[in-house]
């Protein structure tokens, strides 16, 4: 099945991103699919450059604003829930503050399937990668491969395409930064596939990045803990019923 055939949708959540994220959105709409955009609060000037895209682009831009800010986990889930409601099957995420390169959609879509997540995977050891995000990746990748018997080269990129009558984990995503992770623990866990495609960052002069090394970093080793306890009384056991439910059928 080709990308343009499949019933998609761009979700991109935005929070202070007034200098990247029309590009961002007007980039995406290239591709085809609409975009829905989730302001996660913005007290810059976002608001204004997306009433601007969507007056130029009506029936293929919505825009869903937070009147304060609530994180990205609490933006994704909102897009994520209404996008099911729109029917849609596919949702592309990326983020607003211009690493993500809208052309590679196409890419990742190639790869979209049922019970499939496709995992745009950026190389950690390219020149510009904030040294911060690099040490907090590798950390959440080894927890990641611990608690899910599976391994992936970048379990905190934004850049993915969910299966969305699929996608496990939703309605306990939490808030913040760390939601995507958990997303990843909760569909290894349901028995979907990771499917991990290399996709090149961008690091524009005016991009502004809302990762917090200290605070983030800590919310992600206290759900790490958490997911640990979880594996044992629930990810392992569903895991093993998975596996030995398919081989049994198949």
């Amino acid at each position: 099945m080709k990308a343009g055939e499949k019933h998609a949708t761009v979700i991109i959540p935005t929070y202070n991103n007034a200098g990247t994220v029309g590009d961002v959105v007007l980039r995406s709409l290239r591709h085809g699919f609409p975009v829905l955009v989730v302001d996660d609060g913005s007290t810059d000037g976002t608001g204004l450059v997306l009433e601007k895209v969507c007056q130029d682009h009506p029936d293929r831009v919505r825009v869903i604003t937070f009147p304060e800010n609530q994180g990205k986990g609490a933006a994704l889930k909102a897009a994520f829930l209404s996008a099911r409601e729109s029917g849609f099957a596919f949702a592309v995420t990326l983020d607003a503050d211009g690493q993500h390169r809208p052309e590679d959609i196409p890419v990742l879509m190639d790869h979209a399937d049922r019970r499939t997540i496709v995992i745009g995977s950026r190389n950690l050891t390219a020149n510009g990668m904030p040294a911060g995000n690099t040490f907090a990746n590798r950390f959440s990748n080894f927890w990641f491969t611990v608690q899910t018997l599976r391994s992936l080269p970048d379990t905190q990129t934004g850049f993915r395409v969910y299966s969305l009558p699929d996608l496990g984990g939703v309605r306990m995503m939490t808030k913040r930064y760390e939601a995507e992770l958990l997303l990843l623990v909760f569909s290894a866990w349901k028995g979907l596939s990771l499917v991990p495609v290399p996709i090149d960052v961008e690091y524009p002069a005016d991009r502004v990045s809302h990762f917090r090394p200290f605070w983030d970093f800590l919310r992600i080793s206290l759900l790490n803990t958490c997911l640990c306890v979880m594996a044992v009384v629930y990810g392992y056991p569903r895991m093993l019923f998975n596996r030995l439910f398919r081989r049994r059928n198949g």
